[in-house]
C-alpha cells in the first residue's frame, strides 16, 4: 500500500512511523516535534508523565542507560486516524545502571514490545508502551 497522505489513517501512520524512525536515529528533537505539548506518556509498569518537557527528560534518562534500535515495526491505525498501535522488537544494550533495576554491564537484550497511541491534530497526544519487564530483567541479570 502506498501512503498518499490524503486519508486520516495514512497521516497517522506516517506520524507513528516518523516517531520510530527518529527513535532509531537517536533524533530526540525529531521525536519531540511529533508530540503535542501536553502529551501523556505511560511508562511500562510505571506512572504517567505529562508534557513534552517530561518526555524530553525521559529520553535523556533512556540515552544515559540504554542503546536501542526497534526492528520489525508494524503499525495499525483506526480509520479516523485518532488511535494507533505498534508492535516491534527491541534490540538493545544496557549501558549504565538504571534506578531499581539490575546492574548494567553492557548486557545485550532482544525483547518484543508494543505501544498504543492517541493522535490529535497531526501529533501524538498519548503514547503507552508495553514490554515484558520480567523477560528484560532475566536477560540482563
Amino acid at each position: 500500500m502506498k501512503i498518499d497522505g490524503t486519508r486520516s489513517h495514512d497521516r497517522a501512520t506516517e506520524v507513528v512511523l516518523a516517531y520510530y524512525a527518529a527513535f532509531n536515529r537517536g533524533d530526540w528533537e525529531g521525536m519531540l516535534v511529533l508530540l503535542s505539548d501536553d502529551v501523556a506518556h505511560d511508562l511500562n509498569q510505571g506512572a504517567r508523565e505529562t508534557g513534552r518537557a517530561a518526555f524530553a527528560q525521559f529520553l535523556q534518562r533512556m540515552q544515559a542507560s540504554y542503546r536501542e534500535q526497534l526492528h520489525d515495526i508494524v503499525v495499525l491505525v483506526s480509520p479516523d486516524g485518532s488511535r494507533a498501535a505498534a508492535e516491534y522488537v527491541v534490540h538493545g544494550q544496557y549501558l549504565a545502571s538504571d534506578a531499581g533495576l539490575p546492574e548494567a554491564r553492557g548486557q545485550k537484550y532482544v525483547l518484543p514490545g508494543g505501544a498504543f497511541f492517541e493522535l490529535r491534530d497531526g501529533r501524538i497526544q498519548r503514547v503507552t508502551n508495553y514490554y515484558n519487564l520480567q523477560d528484560w530483567i532475566a536477560q540482563v541479570s
